[in-house]
């Protein structure tokens, strides 16, 4: 898909077509980010939704393998563990060093208490280091056997059907195009912070006026569906490794450390930056010689939307990252923050520092194929033996002429860097958000039903009422297990007293 990020032309935005969604394709992270994230929540009008209520949820969705007490799980489907000491690239540990002789404490876990520091990344992989997309830790063989499941792949949900003000099912179209419309008493929509409003929206569900100039008939107003969107935009920072910084073991992860500090800025709670340090920026031998710090801005405040201008088209999406002010000054901030890190005398045997971003001459370099492969082995070739020609090579086809130096000493060109570079980081969430009964512009409420119809909930990160401090994954994950809990407590309920609809989910 495309999307506007900032001030430049719409770029490419990757999601996941696949079981599990996005835990089939991320980076493994696991975190969940401050405990003042969902005290805010609750204080937004979710209801139940508080650090205290959420505690529990994402203890038992987990196994640490590292640490117990009262801020960890040990009986989950989802392992998380940390690369031990031996295992860590020379070049992360070298960077927690600079950091901890910076004033960044290094700590031992980043799931602990929300404290600024280093930590080694807590990361979701089985015992033998596998990744644990959602459908295979929760669809597992033996809930795949469930009588009442069905699970259709290669299909695509077109809309949802209505009667009135009633969600009935939805139609969705098969591999060969034909639709086959699906019967439900209670539909659960869970595409993501894109496409769940987008399906609201096809369906006539949403802001009406906005509804009519895409040529569709309002059924519900609904304000609030597809506004509020969030992302933690990103920039980021790299370096040329050699030898003897690169990776250690090939088959560990990639994202080895997490650099979490305070901006300072007036108003902003503690630990509001990121800053993933990589062991290697690509999967590629490019990357692999490219050691980077991976920063976003960890409570973002910059808002955007989703929208459709035609319903058979894919959604149009715009990020307006960098539209509040904060958010810009603080990816400034971490640019030069890692500049200060990067080119700290302890790192001198890695060289040149340069600034960098996901854009899309990177994603192209990372593309699979036979020419990118002889390219890519051609300039890791040329880095290596550049010597003093390096950064001059570096600058000249990664940054395009664009120095560290020359950002650091004009904040005017550092801020339209940052401006022109920005990315995301792949955690879209908020469109459908929950809030309290009065609240217009709340998509859901507390329970993740969508308000003003009957028959329909959401459970993805759209529901999230701010982003969290965090990679969304675990924070998803712990929001689809506490609303399909909800659901099937009010299931029983109705049960009980006789009100139980026609036909089970």
């Amino acid at each position: 898909m495309q999307a506007r990020y900032g001030e430049g032309p719409p770029r490419r935005y990757e999601q996941a077509r696949i079981l599990g969604g996005g835990s089939a394709i991320n980076a493994l992270l696991s975190n969940r980010g401050s405990p003042a994230d969902y005290d805010e929540w609750a204080a937004l009008g979710a209801a139940g939704w508080a650090w205290d209520d959420v505690l529990p949820w994402f203890r038992r969705i987990e196994t640490d393998r590292d640490f117990d007490g009262p801020l960890h799980g040990k009986d989950g489907p989802l392992k998380i563990r940390r690369p031990d000491a031996a295992a860590l690239s020379p070049f992360v540990a070298r960077v927690r060093e600079v950091l901890a002789g910076q004033g960044h404490p290094v700590r031992a876990d980043q799931n602990g208490e929300w404290l600024d520091g280093t930590f080694p990344s807590a990361v979701g992989q089985s015992d033998a280091g596998t990744r644990q997309p959602t459908s295979l830790t929760w669809l597992t063989a033996a809930v795949r056997a469930r009588p009442n499941l069905r699970i259709l792949t290669g299909h695509q949900a077109m809309r949802l059907i209505l009667d009135g003000r009633r969600v009935t099912g939805a139609d969705i179209a098969g591999p060969s195009g034909a639709v086959q419309r699906i019967a439900a008493a209670r539909t659960v929509l869970s595409m993501g912070a894109i496409h769940s409003p987008a399906m609201l929206l096809r369906s006539g569900i949403g802001p009406a006026g906005g509804l009519r100039a895409a040529g569709i008939a309002p059924v519900h107003d609904l304000p609030g569906v597809g506004a509020n969107l969030m992302e933690h935009p990103s920039i980021a920072i790299g370096a040329y490794l050699p030898p003897a910084l690169r990776v250690r073991d090939e088959d560990e992860h990639h994202e080895q450390g997490v650099w979490r500090w305070s901006s300072g800025l007036p108003g902003i709670p503690a630990g509001d930056m990121h800053g993933s340090i990589l062991s290697r920026s690509g999967w590629h031998s490019v990357g692999r010689r490219i050691g980077s710090i991976f920063f976003w801005v960890n409570k973002s405040y910059s808002r955007g939307r989703v929208t459709l201008t035609h319903p058979n088209d894919a959604p149009r999406i715009d990020f307006a990252m960098l539209s509040d002010r904060r958010d810009l000054d603080r990816l400034k901030q971490a640019l030069r923050m890692g500049a200060a890190a990067l080119t700290d005398p302890r790192l001198s045997d890695c060289g040149p520092v340069f600034p960098t971003s996901y854009t899309p001459r990177v994603a192209r370099v990372a593309a699979p194929g036979r020419w990118n492969a002889i390219q890519r082995g051609t300039l890791s070739a040329a880095l290596d033996a550049a010597g003093p020609l390096r950064a001059a090579l570096i600058h000249g086809l990664v940054t395009q002429g664009v120095t560290l130096r020359a950002l650091l000493a004009d904040d005017a060109a550092l801020e339209a860097f940052v401006q022109a570079n920005v990315g995301g980081t792949w955690h879209a969430s908020g469109t459908c958000r929950m809030g309290a009964g009065g609240d217009l512009w709340a998509g859901t409420g507390p329970d993740g039903a969508v308000r003003g119809v009957t028959g329909l909930s959401i459970a993805d990160a759209s529901v999230m009422p701010s982003i969290p401090c965090a990679n969304t994954n675990l924070p998803t994950i712990m929001v689809a297990e506490r609303i399909a809990a909800m659901i099937a407590s009010a299931l029983r309920q109705a049960e009980g007293s006789g009100d139980m609809p026609s036909e089970r989910c």
